[in-house]
C-alpha cells in the first residue's frame, strides 16, 4: 500500500489556522457545511449521469450520519459523485479551491442547460475546513463514480495531509470526524437532530441517522414547501408551514407565495399573521424571515430583507443570487439585496389591496393589530411612502369608522381643498375634543391621529394628491367658505363686540398665552387653546416632555366662543374694570383648554381654590 504525504500549498497552513480559529461564530456550523458538500456531490453525480448514463446511483441518492458519542466519532456519507486522487489534491490539499464553483463554471462555460438545475451550494471551498473547528482528526474514504479505485485522505489540519489506497464498493464518499473531548455533543444523536432541522432541514436529499441498531431514520423534511406550484398546496399545508415557521398558533392573515425570474431570482413563502406578537413593538425586535441559499438555512437574522415597517411579515426566502462571505454565515453587501427587498415590498403591497378589495372588513381588523407598525413606513421609507399611505386606514370623526385617504378625499364637502385632521394620545379624547366643535357641525370630517407615529409622518408627507394636511389644532382655520347643506347655519360672533374682554384676557394671561381671539370654530365650549401657525402641536409637545421632563412648550393662543353665554357674561360684565372674578375666570377658561387637551394645569392648588370660588358664587 502506497501512501502520498503532502505539505499544504503556501500560505495554505495559516488561512487553515483562520478558518478553524475565526472564520465562523458558531461550531455548529460545520455540519451544515459537510451536508451541503455532500448535497453537492449528489447533485453533480445526477447532472453528470444525464450525459452518461454509467454515472448514476443504483440507489436513491442519501446523505448518511453515523454518530458514536463514547468513541467521539462522526462520519457524514454520501453516495454522490465521490473524488479520485487528483480530485483529493486539488479539492481537499488546497483551501478556497471550491470544486463546486469550477463545476459549476464549467456547466455555464459549455452553456449546459443544466446549470441552471445543477442547484449547487458551495461556493468558495472553505466548507470543508470547518470540520477541523470539532474535529483534531479527518478522514475521507472516497470513490469516484465510473472508476475502480477508492482513496483515503487523511489530515491533523495542521502538518500537511496524507492520500493512500482504501476500499469502498460503491461510488461516494465518506468523512470521519475525530471530535475533540470539548465537541463531542457533536456526536449525540439529539444534538445532530436538532441541527439537521435547524440549518438542512430542506436539502434536497434525504439526511438519515443510523442509531446503535443499524436502524436508520430520516431526520429531514427534504421537500421544501416554497419550491412547489402553488397550486398543489393546500389551504392546511399552507397553515401548518406557517405556525411552524412562525412559531404561531393563529391563521396567517396573507399568504404571499411567489417565485421572481429574471437577473434576480429567489423564492417567496410569506404570511402576514392575524394576531400581533407580544414584542412587536421592541425597539430591537427584528424581522422572523429565515433566509436560505438553495434550500440551505443562512439566517433568520437578516434585517435587509424587509423593511421594518414589514417586520411582522413570517416565512421564508431561498435565493441563489445573494452573496455570501467565505464563512456562509454574513451576507455581503449586494445590490442583490436591494432587488429582493423591493419586489418584496412590491408584492407585500400588492397582496395588501387585494385583499382590502375582497374583504375590507377583515383588513379593517387587521389594521387594528398591525396599523402602528405600517404606518412607520411612512416616516421611514422615502420610497415607498406614496404607495404605503394608500393602505393605511384613519379614523373618521363623522363616520365613526376606519377610512382611507381616498375615501376622505372623495367625501370632501364643495369647498374644501385640505385634509384636516387631530392629533391625540387618545381616542376617547379625541372624538369629544373642542376642536372638532366647528368642522361637525358643518359635517366636515376630521382625521383623529391616535398613534404616537402620527405626529412624525405627517411632518415628512406634507400633502397628498395636492391637498394639504392641516392641523385643527395649530394656527386659524377658516372654514366659513365650505358649504354644507345639511348643517344648521349659526351666526359668528363679532369679534369687534369682544374688544374690552380679550384685551382683559391678554393682559390676565400675559405670562401664559401668546394671544387671545374669537374663535371661527368652536360652538360648544367656552375656549380651546391652539399652537401658533408654525408651531408644535399640543401632542407633540407632550411627546416631548414625556422624554425630557423639564421641556416647556410654547405658549399657546386661547381661543373663547363668542357665541357661549359665559363669553356674553364676561362680556356684559364690564371687563375693562378688571374684576377679580372675571380674573378667575380668565385664568379657568385657559386652565379648561388645558385640561380639555389633557394637560394638568401648573397651578393645580389655584385651580381648585379658584373652581370652589366660582361654585359658591353660582348658588
Amino acid at each position: 500500500m502506497t501512501i502520498s504525504n503532502h505539505a499544504f500549498e503556501a500560505d495554505t497552513g495559516k488561512i487553515l489556522d483562520i478558518v478553524i480559529n475565526s472564520l465562523y461564530s458558531q461550531k455548529e456550523i460545520f455540519l451544515r457545511e459537510l451536508i451541503s458538500n455532500a448535497s453537492d456531490a449528489l447533485n453533480k453525480r445526477r447532472v453528470e449521469g444525464s450525459v452518461d448514463g454509467a454515472l448514476l446511483a443504483e440507489t436513491v441518492g442519501e446523505i448518511v450520519l453515523e454518530a458514536h458519542e463514547k468513541k467521539k466519532i462522526l462520519k457524514i456519507s454520501d453516495n454522490g459523485i465521490g473524488l479520485d486522487e487528483a480530485d483529493m489534491v486539488e479539492a481537499l490539499g488546497t483551501i478556497a479551491r471550491s470544486g463546486t464553483k469550477a463545476f459549476l463554471d464549467n456547466l455555464q462555460s459549455n452553456d449546459d442547460k443544466d446549470a441552471g438545475e445543477a442547484n449547487l451550494i458551495g461556493q468558495f471551498g472553505v466548507g470543508f475546513y470547518s470540520a477541523f473547528m470539532v474535529a483534531d482528526k479527518v478522514e475521507v474514504v472516497s470513490k469516484k463514480a465510473g472508476t475502480d479505485s477508492a482513496f483515503k485522505w487523511e489530515s491533523d489540519g495542521a502538518t500537511g495531509y496524507s492520500i493512500e489506497p482504501a476500499e469502498r464498493d460503491a461510488a461516494g464518499t465518506t468523512i470521519t470526524l475525530h471530535l475533540k473531548k470539548a465537541d463531542k455533543e457533536y456526536a449525540s444523536d439529539v444534538r445532530l437532530r436538532h441541527l439537521v432541522k435547524k440549518y438542512s432541514d430542506h436539502v434536497a436529499h434525504p439526511i438519515k441517522l443510523v442509531d446503535d441498531n443499524g436502524e436508520m431514520t430520516t431526520l429531514n423534511t427534504v421537500e421544501a414547501l416554497w419550491t412547489k406550484a402553488p397550486k398543489d398546496i393546500s389551504p392546511e399545508d399552507y397553515k401548518s408551514f406557517y405556525n411552524s415557521v412562525g412559531a404561531t398558533y393563529d391563521d396567517p392573515f396573507l399568504t404571499i407565495h411567489n417565485k421572481a425570474e429574471g437577473a434576480i431570482e429567489f423564492t417567496n413563502l410569506l404570511f402576514a399573521p392575524s394576531t400581533p406578537p407580544f414584542d412587536l413593538f421592541d425597539p430591537e425586535r427584528n424581522s422572523k424571515i429565515n433566509l436560505y441559499i438553495n434550500r440551505v438555512f443562512i439566517t433568520d437574522d437578516c434585517n435587509d430583507l424587509v423593511p421594518k415597517w414589514l417586520r411582522f411579515l413570517r416565512g421564508v426566502v431561498d435565493t441563489p443570487s445573494l452573496d455570501l462571505n467565505v464563512s456562509r454565515e454574513m451576507l455581503q453587501q449586494s445590490v442583490s439585496m436591494g432587488k429582493i427587498r423591493k419586489a418584496i415590498v412590491k408584492k407585500v403591497m400588492s397582496e395588501i389591496k387585494k385583499k382590502i378589495k375582497k374583504n375590507s372588513e377583515a383588513y379593517d381588523v387587521f389594521w387594528g393589530n398591525f396599523g402602528k407598525v405600517i404606518k412607520e413606513g411612512l416616516y421611514e421609507d422615502d420610497e415607498n411612502r406614496e404607495k404605503i399611505v394608500e393602505i393605511c386606514r384613519f379614523q373618521s370623526s363623522q363616520k365613526s369608522a376606519l377610512i382611507s385617504l381616498e375615501a376622505y378625499i372623495e367625501a370632501m364637502p364643495d369647498g374644501q381643498s385640505d385634509i384636516y385632521y387631530l392629533t391625540s394620545d387618545d381616542m376617547a379624547k379625541a372624538v369629544v375634543s373642542p376642536h372638532l366643535e366647528g368642522f361637525a357641525a358643518k359635517n366636515i370630517d376630521v382625521l383623529l391621529l391616535t398613534d404616537p407615529i402620527d405626529e412624525f409622518w405627517i411632518g415628512m408627507m406634507p400633502e397628498y394628491k395636492d391637498k394639504k394636511f392641516i392641523s385643527i389644532s395649530r394656527g386659524e382655520i377658516d372654514i366659513d367658505s365650505i358649504k354644507s347643506d345639511d348643517a344648521p347655519k349659526e351666526d359668528s360672533a363679532d369679534a369687534d363686540d369682544y374688544v374690552e374682554l380679550i384685551a382683559m384676557i391678554k393682559a390676565d394671561l400675559a405670562e401664559l398665552i401668546s394671544d387671545a381671539r374669537i374663535s371661527k370654530t368652536l360652538t360648544s365650549s367656552p375656549s380651546r387653546l391652539v399652537a401658533v401657525e408654525n408651531g408644535m402641536d399640543i401632542q407633540m409637545e407632550r411627546m416631548m416632555k414625556a422624554q425630557n421632563p423639564n421641556f416647556e412648550g410654547a405658549p399657546k393662543i386661547l381661543e373663547i366662543n363668542g357665541g357661549h353665554d359665559l363669553i356674553k357674561a364676561m362680556q356684559s360684565a364690564k371687563p375693562q374694570e378688571q374684576t377679580e372674578i372675571l380674573k378667575d375666570l380668565s385664568l379657568l377658561l385657559f386652565e379648561q383648554a388645558q385640561i380639555l387637551d389633557g394637560k394638568i394645569p401648573h397651578d393645580t392648588q389655584g385651580f381648585a381654590r379658584r373652581l370652589t370660588k366660582v361654585m359658591h358664587l353660582s348658588l
